[in-house]
């Protein structure tokens, strides 16, 4: 049996802010980054939707990219003072994923961070409030996911937390506020997506549902990631972007992801690569390794007249080239001395990573350490 999990409503288009007129409760509380979603208006905006509706609010800003433990505690206490009933996440998925993370701490203050970052171990939400999820990045899918990832900078690593407790209530996917992305947060978000249907397609807990998602939004990536890199104010490409993007999280909110997250994510939280970025450098040698246990990327090949993985991987390849992504780690900036060094701590937090459970081959520690320095040196993985 498997189960299919999204949020109860997904307004989308162009324009489909406005559904917050809609919308029902006393008090929100809006989450939002360091300033892009005010210096474009879009929270007066959602402020003056909310007002419509009845609703106060406030706002809680400043989330960081890759949100910290730090900010999500801050913003745990911002809610026990302001005591909403809606939570929003409105802007990149730092803000939609601290967000959620501080909503379990607002629905139990007792928690500790070690019992929330257990799969599937927090305890049902909604007691307090409900939560909206209205992205402004075309890449994590956040709006419609199981999944947040939290920064803990102390440890040098990315906690995420997973459980279909945080899938967000609402979902708002107006490619309207995706126009004000610059051009190297289209290519970082837009790889991510693509890295969320490489790996949903080819996990443990695929299923129909989740492979036609993933089938569909990997076209739409190739064909409007390039077109919204050239023109970003174009938004029937932004609102195709964003759409590729929220049926790629659905899709992997479901059949889960597998090592390029579990290895991208401990690159990110030492090193401070871009997320998405991170991910365009590993996927296609981490194609190379799971071909030998799945031959599910030969579909996706196929899809653009190809035959296999290896074309598949060189796609992925010549798509990261295409939006100016550097081919490896080396390239991007990080010092051989310190990868050697931190090496070895980023293969044992990419084993015990939840993203690798679900992954079609299943690695050993020596094997994600030759991929991460084959990923470092640009070495062909062939194993």
């Amino acid at each position: 049996m498997s189960s299919f999990i999204v949020p109860h409503i997904m307004h989308h288009g162009p324009g489909s802010l406005a559904q917050l007129k809609s919308i029902k409760g006393k008090k929100a509380v809006i989450v939002t980054g360091a300033g892009s979603m005010r210096r474009l208006g879009y929270i007066d905006k959602t402020q003056a939707l909310l007002k419509e509706a009845g609703i106060a609010s406030a706002v809680f800003d400043g989330v960081e990219a890759d949100p910290s433990v730090e900010t999500v505690r801050r913003g745990f206490e911002f809610f026990k003072q302001e005591k909403p009933d809606i939570i929003i996440g409105l802007g990149g998925c730092s803000a939609i994923d601290a967000a959620k993370a501080m909503w379990i701490f607002y629905e139990y203050p007792e928690s500790t961070f070690e019992e929330i970052c257990v799969p599937f171990a927090v305890k049902p939400l909604r007691n307090k409030a409900k939560f909206i999820a209205i992205p402004s990045t075309s890449g994590t899918g956040t709006e419609v996911t199981c999944c947040a990832v939290i920064t803990d900078r102390e440890a040098g690593t990315k906690y995420p937390i997973v459980t279909y407790e945080i899938c967000p209530d609402i979902a708002i996917v107006d490619g309207e506020l995706a126009a004000g992305m610059p051009a190297s947060v289209t290519a970082n978000t837009g790889m991510d997506a693509l890295s969320h249907d490489a790996e949903a397609f080819v996990a443990t807990l695929a299923t129909p549902y989740t492979d036609a998602l993933a089938k569909e939004s990997v076209l739409m990536v190739f064909e409007n990631l390039p077109k919204a890199m050239a023109d970003g104010k174009n938004i029937d490409v932004r609102q195709k972007m964003h759409d590729a993007s929220c049926m790629a999280g659905m899709s992997f909110s479901n059949a889960l992801l597998g090592i390029i997250h579990s290895m991208s994510h401990q690159v990110g939280g030492t090193f401070g690569v871009p997320h998405g970025r991170s991910n365009a450098i590993l996927m296609p040698n981490v194609i190379r390794y799971n071909s030998k246990a799945t031959k599910k990327y030969e579909i996706l090949a196929d899809l653009f007249g190809k035959k296999s993985a290896e074309d598949f991987a060189q796609l992925c390849d010549g798509l990261r080239q295409q939006v100016g992504i550097e081919k490896t780690y080396k390239e991007y900036g990080i010092d051989a001395k310190q990868w050697a060094e931190k090496i070895d701590q980023m293969t044992a937090h990419a084993m015990a990573d939840p993203c690798t459970g679900a992954n079609p081959r299943k690695p050993t520690a020596a094997e994600i350490k030759k991929i991460y320095q084959c990923c470092y040196d640009g070495t062909i993985v062939d194993f």
